[in-house]
């Protein structure tokens, strides 16, 4: 077995020294590592973003909602998604939402508080003793009705019907009654869904 030298010195490897295309080579390559993650960074940041922001304004101002059934036809039809926009002012012609137990129906407003409406035999309505203009109506009917016409909508409530008069239940029937201004959920301006119905409803 040799014998430890007492003496015997630790000699450093040799250090190579990066030249200048090494150099410029890893600073890219950092540059570009942190470049990528910032930017992943700002993406993820700006969907989150408007992702609430959606969020926020479809349940502050313009709710989204998706048709039930077949009363708005031919404007509405089953699985339309339409926008709605939150406001307490209507016209007649104008197409609303509003809550009814528990539910979320969309009906036409025929007429606002204090008008008359009369309903004739053939279908035509008409407020305070003149006939409305209804191009949306593809077979003007009485419908279902039991109330007593003509009929004087209460303060603060609209009278509604859909547009499929044969078959919708509305406020010709007492059992949904005129729309008052606490049930509103708001105006529907247009269509989003399926793409051939993309725009304004009327």
């Amino acid at each position: 077995m040799t014998p430890t030298d007492p003496n015997a010195v630790a000699v450093p490897a040799p250090v190579e020294i990066p030249d200048t295309a090494d150099l410029r080579e890893e600073l890219n390559r950092v540059t570009t590592k942190r470049k990528f993650k910032q930017t992943v960074r700002n993406t993820v940041l700006a969907i989150v973003s408007v992702a609430a922001l959606a969020v926020l304004v479809s349940t502050l101002f313009m709710p989204i909602l998706r048709i039930t059934g077949s009363s708005m036809t031919p404007t509405l039809s089953e699985g339309n998604m339409v926008a709605c926009l939150k406001t307490n002012s209507f016209e007649t012609g104008d197409v609303i939402a509003f809550y009814y137990n528990n539910k979320v129906l969309v009906k036409r407003v025929i007429a606002g508080p204090g008008s008359w409406v009369d309903i004739k035999d053939d279908g035509t309505v008409l407020v305070d003793n003149v006939p409305i203009s209804e191009p949306y109506i593809q077979e003007p009917a009485l419908g279902e009705v039991d109330i007593k016409l003509p009929y004087q909508v209460p303060e603060g409530r609209y009278f509604v019907m859909g547009d499929h008069r044969a078959t919708s239940v509305d406020s010709r029937s007492s059992a949904i009654g005129c729309v008052s201004t606490d049930q509103l959920v708001g105006k529907v301006i247009a269509g989003i869904w399926p793409l051939d119905k993309l725009g304004p409803v009327g």
